[in-house]
């Protein structure tokens, strides 16, 4: 009898939820699946009538459940937020003890620590997993974060290993040509155990904010050679081809090579031209920014990349304005291939920080919520599967390797040689963008990171002095110990200090 049993179920049969149940049964798992619109479950089990581990369409839950092996695991891919809290509960009178549940959803990191703890004292286990990759990662392979208690990772890992992205064990590059029922063979599974409670949906969070912040600067490098150098879309996706065979290789600078090279099949213009210049957004970016906000983590980059998606979607704001508010209007008169090649420059050191900033976010969420997170494997599950995919990933891995105390990704040797031989070019390109009205949020705020992380003194100095005038806040002194904190009786400032 156990033997006709599903392995593993899910829930929620939207694209992620059908795109994932065919990946596990591509790899020979037998999946039971449930959606509560049962036409929805019907005409899945039509369009997919042969899988090699078998799909089992379920018309209630309480078929669904009885269809499991014990101890059943149960993926949950609906909407985040109520709708998981409602089909938890909805699931809870059918389980018994020791059952699984596996939230694959966007969920924020807190709601996966409130059900964890929620769950484990009612005798479940809890598992919240960040899936990344979009509707084709799902279907051949997404990276996957999963968090939760080491035991119950034990008992998915076996299914989420193999259904993983895959990179190759020497260079760590993704491993193609997957297709429905011939999965990847060999390679290292994109897929690794994260730490406990929300540990693996914070650093999906984190994941999606540092996305945020690589498509905001490529967007900015497109702009500067449309505005600077006049050139066209099939140009620029030229020069993104280009890009993408070296430093910058990666998904993302791969699909902008063909986006920009793609024409609008109504009007026969460059596609991006017709495209409305308005940014949605789902909140997984402001979320890490107002985290970074929260912990006192400087993360201005991310934070740059989601105010710029609120500018875009002020678009008649815009249009007014753009009527009544003038820039500067010469026009720019130097070297393009160099400008090209700074731009190159910029958009890596400027990636370069955003990383930097995400993976100084984690570690101090770590000590936060008392985890320990393994920075080297996390940015070797990105490697493939993940919407941040990049060559630049295997690099990042390997300085954790160096250092897996390393303080900050700028003072790896392989980061600062980067920095240091890039960094003049960099200079040159955010300094034309201002000179000549071109916003680039992310550029210079990367920039302005950068030369605020290697400054000793800064002008807070100042700042402190203000606050103990107006406010009574107290300030340290560089001729004393830290943790020594005096006040001077303002404005008469030629009273003595006051220790407290």
């Amino acid at each position: 009898m156990s033997e006709e049993l599903s392995e593993i179920g899910l829930i929620g049969l939207a694209v992620m939820g059908q795109n994932l149940a065919l990946n596990i049964a591509d790899h020979g798992f037998a999946i039971s699946v449930y959606n509560r619109t049962t036409s929805k479950t019907e005409a899945f089990l039509a369009e997919n009538p042969d899988t090699p581990g078998g799909l089992l369409g379920c018309h209630t839950l309480e078929e669904f459940v009885k269809s499991l092996r014990r101890p059943r695991k149960v993926v949950i891919m609906v909407q985040a937020g109520q709708a998981t809290d409602a089909v938890i509960n909805s699931l809870l009178p059918l389980l018994e003890t020791g059952d699984i549940l596996i939230d694959g959803g966007n969920a924020k990191w807190t709601d996966t620590i409130r059900r964890e703890k929620a769950l484990s004292a009612q005798g479940f286990r809890f598992v919240g997993s960040g899936v990344s990759g979009g509707e084709e990662g799902a279907r051949f392979g997404p990276s996957l974060m999963p968090g939760g208690d080491p035991e119950s990772w034990q008992e998915l890992k076996p299914v989420w290993e193999a259904i993983a992205a895959k990179v190759d064990a020497d260079n760590g590059k993704p491993l193609e040509g997957a297709e429905p029922g011939k999965p990847i063979e060999g390679g290292v599974p994109c897929s690794a155990y994260i730490g406990p409670n929300g540990a693996g949906h914070y650093v999906k969070m984190v994941h999606n904010g540092i996305e945020y912040g690589d498509m905001q600067m490529i967007c900015e490098a497109y702009d500067l050679m449309q505005s600077l150098l006049g050139m066209t879309p099939p140009e620029i996706g030229r020069v993104f081809a280009q890009w993408n065979e070296g430093l910058l290789d990666s998904f993302l600078v791969e699909i902008t090579a063909d986006i920009l090279q793609q024409a609008d099949p109504i009007t026969g213009k460059p596609f991006v031209d017709v495209v409305l210049d308005t940014a949605g957004q789902k909140g997984t970016g402001k979320w890490t920014s107002v985290n970074a906000l929260d912990m006192g983590v400087p993360a201005p980059t991310v934070a740059e990349a989601v105010f710029a998606r609120c500018l875009s979607a002020v678009k008649e704001e815009r249009v007014a304005a753009s009527t009544i508010l003038n820039g500067p209007r010469d026009s720019f008169d130097g070297n393009k291939e160099a400008l090209v090649e700074a731009i190159h420059d910029a958009l890596y050191c400027s990636k370069i920080c955003s990383y930097a900033q995400g993976f100084q976010l984690m570690r101090e969420a770590q000590n936060e919520y008392d985890w320990k997170l393994n920075f080297g494997e996390i940015a070797q599950i990105w490697r493939g599967g993940c919407i941040i995919r990049a060559a630049f990933l295997q690099k990042i891995t390997e300085a954790y390797a160096r250092d897996p105390e390393l303080a900050n990704l700028l003072l790896d040797p392989y980061f600062t040689d980067a920095l240091h031989s890039a960094q003049d070019n960099w200079r040159t390109v955010v300094g034309s963008a201002v000179k000549h009205g071109v916003p680039v949020p992310t550029f210079a705020s990367a920039l302005a990171y950068f030369d605020s992380y290697r400054t000793a003194r800064l002008p807070q100095n100042l700042l402190q002095a203000q606050r103990d005038y107006f406010g009574a806040h107290t300030y340290e002194r560089t001729d004393e110990d830290r943790g020594q904190h005096y006040h001077i009786d303002w404005p008469e400032s030629d009273r003595p200090q006051i220790k407290v």
